[in-house]
């Protein structure tokens, strides 16, 4: 709770009066520090094999009760992305929005909710930016309603908005299996700097499996299913070892971003050539992460890259997943 704020009640009247309540959380962005992709199966999705890790990049939700019944979206103008032509719906296709239709219908005495959020992680970026916000929306909405859901209640809800959710609350470092969902954490909490460097374009995650599945099928090569991580990125997690984790990250779907946006690869290598021990395309893109040796290194090469025209932002992982920053009686 902000210091000096009233102890929220667990009722939206005092009396006859109404009393508007705000629950502010804040989830992290991910990059994907392997990501292996396996054929496109019959239901349409993919197996995959990926190790999470939440950095220091985060969305934020503010989810104020309301009078009034339904939910409404806005975006803050604190947000710190170019939004100009981006597309962001605000209406039941946005994830937030998704995730307070479920708690609604999850809680007791639900009201209706505005959500407002504060958006840092790119869109259609690669890293999970939507997923925070349904995250984040979850645990608001179960704060503000006090549904009283556990962690693993949460989870499960989370489950059903996507993939990438339920890491969002989760945090940290994970193993991801199966579509990306069946998470185990990973006993990983030494510090590793990188600099992310964004497009002022998206990708569409759809398009990406559709163009590595078309890669696959035109050199005839017929592609494992997934079942598991490589052990040695695990220990270099572990171990806060840059060195050995740039000589084994891997993206299966790195190749198809660069084929549908070419001069990610010289974004890559640029980054790499001013000091990067490795870099790689985050998830499906077009956000491209670079591993460097420290957190210095990070700095300076952001700052290097900003003023070579990118726009860059030095991070850092694993952080905690979603959390609630404030908690206040309007």
């Amino acid at each position: 709770m902000n210091p000096g704020s009233r102890k929220p009640s667990s009722l939206p009247f005092v009396g006859d009066r109404f009393h508007a309540r705000t629950v502010r959380v804040k989830a992290p962005g991910k990059i994907n520090v392997s990501l292996s992709v396996g054929p496109l199966r019959p239901d349409g999705y993919h197996s995959v094999a990926s190790v999470y890790l939440a950095v220091s990049l985060y969305e934020e939700v503010a989810a104020t009760s309301t009078e009034a019944e339904g939910i409404t979206v806005s975006i803050s103008p604190d947000s710190t992305l170019d939004l100009d032509g981006v597309d962001i719906p605000l209406d039941e296709r946005n994830l937030a929005y998704k995730a307070a239709a479920i708690m609604a219908e999850m809680s007791e005495k639900p009201t209706g909710v505005h959500l407002e959020i504060t958006k840092r992680v790119p869109v259609a970026g690669g890293m999970g930016g939507g997923s925070a916000d349904a995250a984040a929306t979850l645990l608001a909405c179960d704060a503000l309603w006090n549904s009283g859901l556990s962690r693993e209640e949460l989870a499960h809800l989370a489950a059903e908005l996507g993939a990438d959710v339920p890491f969002s609350l989760l945090g940290g470092t994970a193993v991801g299996l199966g579509v990306g969902d069946k998470l185990s954490p990973a006993l990983a909490k030494a510090q590793m700097d990188w600099v992310l460097v964004f497009a002022d374009y998206g990708l569409s995650t759809p398009d990406v499996f559709r163009t590595l599945d078309g890669l696959r099928d035109s050199e005839g090569v017929e592609i494992p299913e997934p079942v598991d991580v490589d052990p040695t990125i695990l220990q270099a997690l572990r171990n806060g070892d840059p060195e050995t984790l740039s000589r084994v990250l891997i993206n299966d779907l790195q190749r198809a971003s660069i084929t549908l946006a070419p001069q990610l690869r010289d974004t890559i290598g640029l980054g790499e050539a001013r000091g990067a021990l490795a870099g790689m395309v985050s998830g499906s893109g077009p956000t491209i992460a670079l591993l460097a040796r420290d957190s210095v290194s990070a700095k300076v090469l952001a700052e290097e890259l900003g003023h070579r025209g990118h726009t860059a932002l030095a991070v850092h992982g694993p952080v905690p997943g979603a959390r609630i920053i404030s908690d206040t009686l309007l």
